[in-house]
């Protein structure tokens, strides 16, 4: 076996295999919103209870991406991923076989935990690529959380219109069980275990603290902002995130090194990551209800959901396209350059936005200007990390700035709903002043990520250690 950091096979199918995997774990995100108004019925329960179809999955992916990260430094990056795969197989499963509630929150939280998958194997790019193609081959994976989401729309609502709604989840199934084949057989593993322990105490905090935060922040409109409920689960989690940060502190190898994420670097990264990804949401959750709302309001486009998801895909094959070029921003500009670049041309889609609300192929060129600002923003935040911290801490490194992301695109979804509802029409419609105020939002939030991204020092030149790269199955004797 070569003792290269870089493998002498061609990189070109495992970073395949990379990019459909996260592409496949981000897919969950949003497939089931096209029947999110039939699940009462299709389940059996309240609107309330099959709301959680969507939150618990929202919820375990911000809980497993840094616990994945961490587990990965630790175990290896390809067994955690093949086992992230596994899990996406398994979960979609329960899924497809589930008639009730309970099952389908388990399946659904499954495949959360499986989003675990992007982080992961982000980090693992920088070891098994040459170093001309690590920053288009980090651009493509990262650009795989909003692909996935954008596209993960019409898909869905065509596969529910045209079959059952199981087909959703077996076709889930199938995508995980190719892409944990890929995986086992076609990504090389890496010998980048790193000796340690895993501090489950750590994890448990952090996942109480997260859970109950998001959860508040989520069901902050259904309750009211200022119900006993929504304070108690976002002061609680946040006073639990304190706990776990001076845990943390204290430990000699802790889940997330505070330490080296507090680096201005890393830190800044980080903030940053929240503002970006919430522009990312914002345009996700308002863009698709103006195309939906009745003409009748004199500003609503009268799509349906499987139309306005179709306006909407280009945007996320938009922030593909992107992954290339932000690859060449960062080599000719660096990645600090390149960041402050996406998230000004985010800020810019959601001003074109502002002013082009009144047909749907003008939203269409305003939703693919932020899309690009959001391919180019991603691609340059695992650059910044990886080129900030140790080689055996980038997983559980890539694994929180992924939560960063997280955090902004539920705190998105939860202060668009807000605004959306805080002008409405007689009907109980929003208002067209509420569209335009989430568009202001959306690129305030962007051009904060701007300033953000200012305040980053420049990186330092890390050079990582060499690690050993192993074939993958197919190709050994």
């Amino acid at each position: 076996m070569s003792s290269s950091r870089r493998s002498s096979a061609s990189p070109i199918v495992p970073i395949v295999v990379l990019c459909l995997g996260g592409l496949a774990a981000a897919l969950t995100q949003t497939m089931v919103v096209p029947i999110q108004g039939e699940l009462p019925a299709l389940l059996g329960s309240t609107a309330d209870n099959t709301a959680w179809v969507i939150t618990i999955t929202l919820l375990a992916a911000a809980v497993a991406m840094p616990i994945s990260g961490r587990l990965a430094d630790l175990l290896g990056k390809q067994r955690v991923l093949a086992a992230s795969a596994a899990i996406l197989v398994v979960g979609s499963a329960v899924c497809a076989l589930s008639a009730t509630l309970a099952p389908m929150l388990v399946g659904r939280a499954l495949q959360g935990v499986a989003m675990g998958f992007i982080p992961v194997g982000i980090s693992l790019l920088r070891e098994i690529t040459p170093p001309a193609m690590t920053g288009t081959a980090i651009a493509a994976m990262s650009a795989t959380l909003g692909v996935g989401g954008a596209i993960g729309l019409p898909l869905s609502a065509w596969i529910a219109d045209a079959h059952d709604w199981h087909a959703l989840f077996w076709v889930s199934t199938g995508a995980a069980a190719v892409i944990l084949l890929g995986v086992v057989f076609c990504v090389p593993h890496v010998h980048d275990a790193h000796p340690g322990r895993i501090d489950w105490t750590g994890a448990v905090l952090l996942g109480i603290g997260l859970v109950g935060f998001l959860i508040g922040i989520s069901k902050a409109n259904a309750w009211g902002w200022g119900d006993p409920r929504t304070l108690g689960f976002i002061v609680g989690g946040v006073v639990v995130l304190v706990l776990w940060g001076w845990f943390e502190l204290a430990q000699a190898e802790p889940l997330v090194d505070l330490r080296t994420t507090a680096q201005l670097p890393v830190l800044m990264t980080n903030l940053a990551a929240v503002a970006i990804g919430f522009g990312m949401m914002a345009q996700a959750i308002v863009m698709p209800q103006l195309l939906q709302l009745p003409e009748a309001t004199g500003y609503g486009l009268g799509q349906t959901i499987l139309q306005a998801g179709l306006w909407m895909a280009p945007g996320g094959l938009m922030m593909m396209v992107f992954a290339p070029i932000s690859s060449l921003l960062i080599k000719r500009f660096g990645a600090k350059l390149t960041l402050m670049v996406g998230a000004a041309v985010l800020g810019a889609g959601y001003l074109v936005a502002f002013g082009l609300m009144d047909a749907a192929w003008k939203l269409l060129i305003a939703s693919c200007i932020t899309s690009a600002g959001v391919g180019i923003g991603y691609a340059a935040m695992p650059t910044l990390i990886l080129d900030n911290v140790p080689m055996r801490e980038a997983g559980a490194a890539v694994g929180l700035n992924s939560l960063m992301r997280s955090i902004g695109t539920t705190l998105a979804s939860a202060i668009m709903a807000a605004l959306l509802t805080s002008s409405a029409t007689a009907s109980g419609l929003p208002t067209e002043r509420a569209f335009q105020l989430c568009f202001i939002v959306g690129a305030a939030a962007a051009f904060l990520g701007v300033l953000i991204g200012a305040t980053i020092p420049r990186n330092r030149d890390a050079a990582p250690a060499p690690v050993t790269v192993e074939e993958p199955a197919s190709t050994r004797n």
